[in-house]
C-alpha cells in the first residue's frame, strides 16, 4: 500500500507534488528535488508528457524516484498508446515496485511541440481505469488473457476541473471514473476558495464518493498568471491575486529587491492549503510548482503540513 493511500484511506490530509521529466537523459535536476521532497509529501506525480510536449518517459522518472525512496505517481495518458501499451507499462511499473497512478486522457498533439506526431487515443482516462480495474479483477490482460502471477493492484487516480462551464459535464466525467475504478482525484489548479466550494458541494449532491485533492499553483508573477488565464483552460486566476503579485513587482523594482512576486506567491499557496485543511473542504491538495519544486517544502512548512 503507497503513502498516498495509506494516509487518504486512513482520513490524513494526503499530499502531493508534481514533476516533470527533462527534455533530454539527464535527471540530475529532478532527482535533486526530490531529495528536497522526501519525507514532505505522500507521493510525487510524474507528468507524462505534459501540453504534448516531448519529454523523458513517466515511467522512467518513476523508477528513479522509487530508487531513491520518493513515492512515484505514474501518469498514463491515451494520447500516445494503444491498450497494449498502457498495459505494458503498467506491468513493468508494478515489477519496480510503483504501485500508484493516475490516468489521464492526454492533450492532443497539435498543441505540443511535436505536431507531426500521431495521436492514438485508443482509450481515454476512463477506459484506461476501466481497463486497469477488469485486470485486477480477473487476473487477465486487455485480450482476456491470464496473466503470469496475477494481476497488480495500483491505487488509481484521476483529475477533474472544477472551473468549467457547463460544471456538470465534469461532474458527469467524474462520476464515470469514480465508477471506472478512481480511488482519488487531482483537480486542475484552483485559486477560488468560493469556487473550490461550490465545486465540492455539487460532488455531494452528486452522491460522489471518492477522495478529491485541490490542484495548487504556486504563481511566480504576473505574467504567469495572465498567461494561464488566457492559455490554459480551466484556470481562473482572480484579479485580485494578479494586483497583488503585480504589486509586489514593483515594490522589488522600487527597493531593487529581486523575488518578491514568487514570495508572494508562496505565501498565498500556503495561505490557500491552510485553509483548505483548517475548514476540511478536501482531503488533501496537490501542488503543482511548475519547475520550482524546491520551493514546495516551503509552502508546506508555511501552511502548517506535515506528513508525518
Amino acid at each position: 500500500m503507497s503513502l498516498l493511500e495509506t494516509a487518504l484511506e486512513t482520513g490524513k490530509f494526503g499530499v502531493t507534488a508534481e514533476m516533470a521529466p527533462p527534455k533530454g537523459f539527464d535527471f540530475s535536476e529532478q532527482m535533486e528535488a526530490a531529495a528536497l521532497l522526501n519525507g514532505k509529501v505522500h507521493g510525487v506525480n510524474v507528468t507524462d508528457m505534459q501540453s504534448a510536449c516531448l519529454k523523458a518517459s513517466s515511467l522512467g522518472l518513476c523508477i528513479k524516484l522509487k530508487e531513491a525512496g520518493v513515492e512515484p505517481i505514474l501518469q498514463v495518458t491515451g494520447r500516445d498508446r494503444s491498450r497494449m501499451a498502457i498495459m505494458g507499462d503498467i506491468l513493468s511499473a508494478a515489477a519496480f515496485g510503483i504501485d500508484t497512478m493516475l490516468a489521464l486522457t492526454g492533450d492532443h498533439p497539435v498543441v505540443g511541440d511535436c505536431q507531426q506526431s500521431k495521436p492514438v487515443y485508443d482509450l481515454d482516462s476512463v477506459g484506461i481505469l476501466h481497463m486497469l480495474s477488469t485486470m485486477e479483477i480477473t487476473g487477465k490482460d486487455c485480450g482476456g488473457n491470464d496473466l503470469a502471477g496475477g494481476a497488480p493492484k495500483f491505487y488509481k487516480g484521476a483529475a477533474v476541473t472544477p472551473v468549467y462551464d457547463p460544471i456538470q459535464l465534469q461532474i458527469n466525467k467524474l462520476r464515470q471514473k469514480v465508477d471506472a475504478g478512481a480511488k482519488y482525484i487531482q483537480t486542475q489548479g484552483i485559486f477560488d476558495i468560493e469556487a473550490l466550494k461550490r465545486f465540492m458541494d455539487l460532488v455531494d449532491k452528486a452522491g460522489i464518493r471518492c477522495h478529491i485533492m485541490a490542484g495548487v499553483i504556486p504563481l511566480k508573477g504576473a505574467g504567469m498568471a495572465r498567461f494561464m488565464n488566457e492559455n490554459v483552460p480551466g484556470i481562473a486566476v482572480p484579479q485580485s491575486m494578479i494586483d497583488r503579485l503585480a504589486a509586489a513587482a514593483a515594490e522589488g523594482k522600487e527597493k531593487g529587491i529581486k523575488g518578491l512576486p514568487m514570495q508572494l506567491g508562496i505565501e498565498m499557496a500556503a495561505e490557500f492549503i491552510a485553509k483548505i485543511r483548517d475548514e476540511k473542504l478536501c482531503d488533501g491538495v496537490h501542488i503543482m510548482a511548475i519547475g520550482a519544486e524546491k520551493n514546495v517544502p516551503a509552502i508546506l512548512e508555511k501552511a502548517g503540513v506535515s506528513i508525518a
